[in-house]
């Protein structure tokens, strides 16, 4: 099940007996967590019927114990173990076991056993983060068949743009296609960290209001003219002066500005770029599709192209492995990585 399915589930009050949430991405784990934890219950039935437990304290078989529990004065209680990646025998060893003559797989855990047949009044919320189960097991088929199993997945780079567009909409707001930008740029794929970024900004701009790039800059320590976006744009202009007026803030702010971040950044812009060039149908929804960018943003990248060539991009994408390795240590004694970013400019733009 996907996540808007089980958000749209629980504002409709259709509850499940477990829920196991695992993966990389903590922040759709938390938000589905926090949902149930604010909404399921009210304050008074929360005093008999609301538990968290950490998977460092506890065992299967205590979870299980306290699954097993009934509610008191309430129709449902809420059970919540964090950092269950933690918890050393939650599923278990996987044995052979002979079953209508022939022979499957079953965990051993006790909170297998559980799942086979758990409590209906209990909502039991398993936040597995930073790993996944082996989905091949029988453990995991018996989540698939008996609970709400999902897998939070980190969000692809081209994906958060869209995503922050869509998170502001939610919020009603509206944000301009550089801002979403310059978050995507600066914040990463994080989500946790540009959800609190975003609502610190909702705070500062009224309500129904458009975030901007300067609402941005202003407030999430971006600077307004010294920042990866205006690099890859004096870059994709060939604007040589500004370009090295940045690589010199960033040479001077070197931990706000991180070479190895840079690259990244800078490689990803270039493979758009390539990406530019191999399309036959260059309209502005159809480059922006496949290159995964705002069509306010095809433009800048069809003046680009008239600056890189193919062949020329063939050299920096080389000089981008280099000068990512020389950052590394290798094949470099001395040179700093403000030195390093202007030697890769200064290739990149003659």
């Amino acid at each position: 099940m996907d996540f808007n399915k089980i958000i749209a589930d629980l504002k409709k009050k259709v509850y499940h007996p477990v829920y196991f949430l695992m993966g990389e991405e903590p922040y759709f784990i938390d938000a589905i967590t926090d949902y149930i934890d604010a909404k399921i219950l009210d304050e008074s039935e929360k005093e008999f019927n609301f538990s968290v437990l950490y998977g460092r304290d506890v065992n299967a078989a205590q979870i299980v114990e306290a699954a097993k529990r009934f509610p008191m004065m309430s129709n449902y209680q809420v059970v919540i173990i964090k950092e269950a990646q933690n918890v050393k025998d939650l599923a278990g060893r996987e044995k052979l076991e002979e079953e209508g003559g022939e022979k499957k797989s079953k965990s051993t855990s006790v909170f297998a056993s559980y799942l086979e047949n758990p409590l209906k009044s209990t909502i039991l919320v398993i936040c597995y983060k930073y790993k996944t189960i082996d989905k091949r097991t029988s453990f995991a088929k018996l989540l698939a068949k008996n609970a709400v199993l999902f897998e939070s997945k980190k969000l692809y780079e081209n994906q958060v743009p869209d995503w922050i567009g869509t998170y502001i909409k939610e919020k009603n707001y509206k944000v301009s296609p550089k801002a979403t930008m310059l978050l995507a740029e600066y914040l990463g794929n994080d989500l946790g960290r540009i959800v609190n970024e975003l609502d610190k900004l909702m705070i500062l701009v009224p309500a129904g209001a458009e975030i901007t790039a300067d609402h941005v800059q202003d407030n999430i320590g971006i600077s307004k003219d010294y920042n990866i976006f205006e690099l890859q744009n004096a870059i994709g202009k060939k604007d040589v002066l500004k370009a090295n007026r940045i690589a010199n803030y960033f040479a001077a702010n070197p931990k706000d500005n991180p070479f190895v971040l840079t690259v990244v950044n800078l490689y990803g812009f270039f493979s758009k770029l390539l990406i530019f060039h191999s399309l036959e149908d260059k309209s502005k929804n159809t480059a922006a599709a496949a290159m995964g960018v705002h069509p306010f943003f095809v433009g800048d990248y069809e003046r680009a192209a008239r600056n890189y060539s193919p062949g020329k991009l063939k050299s920096i994408f080389s000089g981008l492995r280099e000068y990512d390795l020389k950052s590394k240590g290798v094949g470099n004694v001395s040179a700093d990585e403000g030195e390093l970013l202007k030697e890769l400019l200064f290739k990149i733009l003659h």
